[in-house]
């Protein structure tokens, strides 16, 4: 029986064929999933799962370079905007209308992940980013400046 975090067939299978770039979208129970969209439904009834263990789990197991969440979570929504700090601490988080999450990332995302959360704008955009210093890790290799600060994570 498998050891790792997500026991989850299709999540542990979604995320381990992200590549760099590639965009995962986590979102809470109300979120309009796509009829077409590749879509991981972890929703039971409210709040199960929660949001922010999904989250952690999903942490546990990929590295990301940014996050893409609302400004209306941002702005009406401090408890999760501190979860999500706090799950992934020095991150960026851009924030934009959650009309451009629901209009025209769903689309990007290369799978969305339902949660049972009943959290407001709990919707969030995962860019997956390899692990870059387990990428530099053999001898010889010479880390491009550009790329640095990646490698120190």
């Amino acid at each position: 029986m498998k050891r790792a975090t997500i026991l989850h067939r299709d999540l542990s299978a979604a995320l381990a064929s992200l590549g760099h770039g590639d965009m995962l979208l986590v979102c809470d129970a109300g979120f309009p999933v796509p009829c077409d969209a590749r879509r991981i439904d972890l929703a039971v009834c409210r709040d199960l799962p929660r949001l922010e263990p999904v989250l952690e789990a999903i942490h546990a197991e990929c590295v990301f370079e940014k996050i893409t969440a609302s400004h209306e979570l941002r702005d009406y929504n401090p408890p999760l905007r501190a979860e999500i700090a706090r799950i992934f601490p020095g991150l960026p988080v851009e924030f934009v209308p959650h009309a451009d999450i629901m209009t025209g990332l769903v689309h990007r995302a290369k799978f969305i992940v339902r949660t049972g959360a009943f959290n407001p704008w709990g919707n969030l955009v995962l860019h997956s980013l390899p692990d870059v210093p387990k990428w530099f890790e053999a001898p010889g290799l010479i880390v491009p400046e550009w790329y640095r600060a990646s490698v120190s994570k």
